[in-house]
């Protein structure tokens, strides 16, 4: 092992160096941090210094994917700080915790990690542990104090549980004075998030500790929402709750016309007998309601020829840069291997690949949208978009180009702009279904729940 660390380059030990870390090689990391102390500055210096191309360090990594022994090391025998944090403001303790590994995240919290830190986007380990639903990790960051309402850009902890269905979860957030009525600033509480996320569990919890049922986000009530997704179930429970049927959206659409928007006698059936008759609607039966809210919506429907003129013609495009023969090869590689990881689900180490390809080659518009999807695989909505538009301004007439940018921005839950950018790529692939159907869903999606900034772009 010394002969082939010694062969390595810098690049390739930093590399090997980070790797040893996330995969738990415990005598490599030894072998290699001491192989790095080429200037003699002392092994805590080196490998508190190494970095990848997201600033995150060996203890990221290995915090990461549990590997506790390696965590212990870098900081019982180095003396690495425990807190570190990357290019999205995260520290190892929040990527243990996001992972589930308990037993990695006592001992940073024990070696004074600080369970309050929270992220560029204000997220905190409690929130991740609230949103995969583990009760131990969850219990340990609660014991140490940590703001129970503490506001993500998604939402307090609570939001987080409740969008992801851990009714358990919920429970102990509320024993522990959670509000059930908090709003983020797009107005989402918990109650919407359970409806959203067709968790009927969370929905009674959180309807039994006072939460709201008729709380309004983007225009809709959470029965507006439960009728657009025909979940019977959840509806029951909020008419039960007290859910009002007869409140109208931004749109002037009660519950019962947008189920028969999306022509579900169904859920019709169920609502009809509870709202009151809506002037216009000379028949007042099911049949009658899908007749005439569909009739009613045919002058509003999205038309592609009525949408807005293609944008990318205007976008700027970057100069493009002279590559050698062998940077396009090593650029090729990087890609492949970014590929592969890509395959395995492994999608920050994939980002780390599509970097090194990209520095190689900044004309591959390929491996940004590689990346794009990366982030957006992994959660990272910004970076995704960064990246999306990027790709856009290398090739402006690539329609994958603007399915990248617009899913970031769904994922953003800027609607609005999602369709027009959709659209864009439909202009540029009027067969594509893919985009065609994402541009519609886009628009429902801002008309129906955050459609306070008209997101129809026709309109």
């Amino acid at each position: 092992m010394a002969d082939a660390t010694a062969a390595l380059s810098a690049r390739s030990k930093v590399q090997a160096f980070l790797e040893a870390a996330r995969a738990g090689d415990l005598d490599s990391v030894k072998k290699l941090v001491a192989a790095l102390d080429e200037e003699g500055k002392g092994a805590a210096a080196v490998a508190a210094a190494v970095r990848d191309a997201n600033k995150r360090t060996a203890l990221h990594f290995a915090a990461r994917e549990g590997r506790t022994d390696v965590c212990a090391f870098l900081i019982d025998q180095l003396g690495l700080p425990v807190d570190p944090k990357d290019d999205d403001g995260e520290t190892p303790l929040i990527h243990a915790t996001r992972q589930g590994h308990l037993h990695t995240a006592q001992y940073l919290l024990d070696h004074g990690a600080n369970p309050s830190v929270a992220t560029s986007l204000g997220a905190t380990a409690l929130h991740h542990a609230a949103g995969i639903g583990n009760i131990e990790l969850m219990k340990l960051l609660l014991s140490k104090g940590v703001d129970v309402e503490s506001e993500s850009d998604a939402g307090t902890p609570l939001v987080w549980a409740a969008g992801h269905g851990q009714q358990d979860a919920v429970k102990l957030l509320l024993q522990h004075n959670a509000k059930p009525n908090t709003e983020t600033d797009d107005g989402i509480t918990p109650l919407l998030s359970a409806v959203a996320a067709g968790s009927l569990p969370c929905l009674e919890v959180l309807i039994q500790a006072g939460a709201d049922p008729n709380i309004r986000a983007g225009g809709a009530t959470p029965l507006h929402i439960a009728a657009d997704s025909g979940n019977m179930e959840i509806i029951k429970c909020l008419l039960k709750a007290g859910g009002d049927p007869n409140t109208c959206d931004d749109d002037g659409l009660k519950p019962i016309q947008v189920a028969a928007l999306r022509n579900n006698r169904e859920v019709v059936e169920l609502l009809l007998p509870l709202t009151s008759p809506i002037s216009g609607a000379s028949n007042w039966n099911v049949d009658g309601i899908i007749e005439y809210t569909l009739s009613k919506d045919v002058e509003e429907k999205v038309q592609v020829k009525e949408a807005t003129p293609l944008k990318s013609a205007s976008l700027p495009r970057p100069q493009l840069v002279e590559v050698s023969s062998d940077a396009k090869r090593r650029s090729l590689e990087a890609k492949s291997r970014g590929d592969d990881a890509f395959r395995r689900k492994d999608y920050l180490v994939a980002v780390d690949d599509y970097t090194q390809a990209t520095e190689l080659d900044p004309n591959d518009a390929t491996v940004l949208s590689n990346r794009s999807l990366c982030w957006l695989r992994a959660g990272q909505a910004e970076r995704a978009l960064e990246d999306a538009r990027a790709c856009r301004a290398l090739r402006p007439d690539w329609a994958k180009a603007c399915y990248r940018e617009g899913a970031a921005l769904r994922l953003l839950q800027r609607f609005d702009e999602a369709a027009n950018v959709f659209y864009e790529g439909v202009q540029l692939e009027p067969e594509n279904k893919e985009l065609v159907s994402a541009f519609r869903e886009a628009v429902e999606a801002g008309r129906k729940f955050h459609g306070t900034d008209k997101p129809n772009p026709t309109r």
